[in-house]
């Protein structure tokens, strides 16, 4: 077997995926960006271990299936912070999380402070 088009498959694959993840702003179609390239990863694993040789045998679909079970954990941990986000933001656009938020200065996006509370419930009346 030529393993060229599995590679090239998969290198687009994750070509596709690198894109989406630098691109998106929907969290959601981040972490399906990620799943692309953890599926290239997973067709580069077992397309080597059906034509290289190696010491361990079925090495590369047994990564793979490591492979799946770590993007699994990484699905329901990465769409619990999802919930919880458009739970508290009614958004789920990645560019509007605040990262410094809670320690020193309030964070500021586009030059514009954001408030210390993180619940629009919490916030007084004219700031909502």
């Amino acid at each position: 077997m030529r393993p060229v088009i599995p590679y090239v498959t998969a290198a687009l694959l994750f070509g596709l995926g690198v894109y989406g993840v630098l691109r998106r702003r929907n969290a959601v179609l981040v972490l399906m960006a990620v799943e692309l390239m953890l599926n290239a990863v997973n067709l580069v694993l077992v397309t080597a271990d059906t034509t290289v040789r190696a010491a361990l045998p079925h090495g590369g679909q047994v990564f793979a299936l490591f492979v799946i079970v770590l993007a699994a954990a990484e699905i329901g941990v990465g769409l619990a912070i999802v919930l919880q986000f458009y739970r508290l933001r009614a958004s789920v656009a990645v560019d509007e999380v605040p990262l410094a938020e809670g320690r020193g200065e309030p964070a500021t996006a586009a030059g514009v402070p954001v408030a210390a509370s993180v619940c629009p419930a919490d916030r007084p009346e004219g700031e909502r």
